[in-house]
């Protein structure tokens, strides 16, 4: 098997499971806040990473060779590269979280999964690349799947939770694409490490001044953070941040679009909590967007000599 389908077989990996942990952390919300949740989550997951990858990162400085220098300017390159990504996967899962407690699963799931259209508009807004019209198609469309599973009654009738986790779709857009960008030219080990301890010290950070943290000890709750903290985020993201290396971001959104079918799939069987016909219909719209970006019929392609 080649890397680059290793690499995309793993994304479908992360995608499963983070779809079917949608449920789980629903559950669990209902005994802890949700800072406190993520707080202690991202801290499991940075003692896990810290245990597996100890000695990344320390160069071996004081000979002062050049590819000693290089090697330290590497590592202070993925550190950095780290706190900027971590920060920005925190902000989606902030958002995301607080908008769990107040919309579905499945709802969040599928609103998060507007992240796979966003990934291809934010990468040409970044790189200055104009949009294809397949781009904006599928965006729109994708836009109107939203509006069916999120809209009730007057057209302003839209969820604090469901504008929250739409703000999620775009960090989590934002995280994609610039991991992208620095995968291939720094230490995915120390990457993973350090966007993993960012998100845990901007949620230690902001814990007392977010909310008032409290935490009942259910066995829903301890499964959570051991589920999330080790499989959902230690493994995933590193797999992530490896994986990335092999693959482009806008293949990345278009593997990940299966964790709203995952998670829709695992409320469904595990809670009995579904979609009506008409959010159903949404959920096919956001993801025949996801299709329009990504396999872009419009494209010309040249003729064959």
């Amino acid at each position: 098997m080649s890397r680059e389908r290793a690499a995309e077989a793993l994304l479908v990996w992360n995608a499963l499971i983070w779809g079917a942990t949608f449920v789980v952390v629903k559950s669990a919300l209902a005994g802890i806040s949700p800072l406190y949740f993520l707080a202690l989550r991202f801290s499991l997951a940075t003692v896990a990473l810290v245990a597996i990858f100890r000695g990344v990162g320390k160069t071996a400085a004081p000979s002062g060779h050049g590819s000693d220098r290089a090697a330290g300017a590497r590592d202070w390159k993925s550190v950095g590269a780290g706190v900027l990504i971590g920060s920005l996967l925190f902000t989606g899962y902030l958002t995301q979280t607080l908008g769990l407690r107040l919309t579905s699963a499945p709802k969040s799931a599928f609103i998060t999964g507007l992240c796979s259209v966003l990934v291809p508009v934010l990468a040409a807004v970044v790189y200055k690349i104009r949009p294809q019209v397949a781009e904006v198609a599928g965006l729109l469309v994708a836009t109107v799947g939203m509006g069916l599973m999120t809209l009730h009654g007057s057209i302003g009738a839209v969820s604090r939770g469901d504008l929250l986790t739409l703000a999620c779709a775009f960090a989590f857009a934002a995280h994609i694409v610039t991991l992208g960008h620095y995968s291939g030219c720094v230490s995915f080990e120390l990457l993973s490490v350090t966007q993993i301890a960012t998100s845990a010290a901007w949620s230690w950070a902001l814990l007392w001044w977010m909310e008032k943290p409290h935490v009942e000890w259910r066995p829903s709750v301890v499964c959570a953070i051991l589920v999330t903290g080790l499989l959902a985020t230690a493994l995933a993201f590193t797999i992530q941040a490896w994986a990335q290396r092999y693959t482009t971001s806008t293949r990345t959104a278009l593997i990940y679009m299966l964790e709203p079918v995952t998670a829709w799939l695992t409320s469904y069987f595990l809670s009995g909590e579904g979609l009506s016909g008409r959010a159903a219909a949404g959920a096919g719209l956001i993801l025949g967007g996801v299709v329009l970006v990504e396999v872009k019929p419009w494209t010309s392609r040249p003729h064959p000599s």
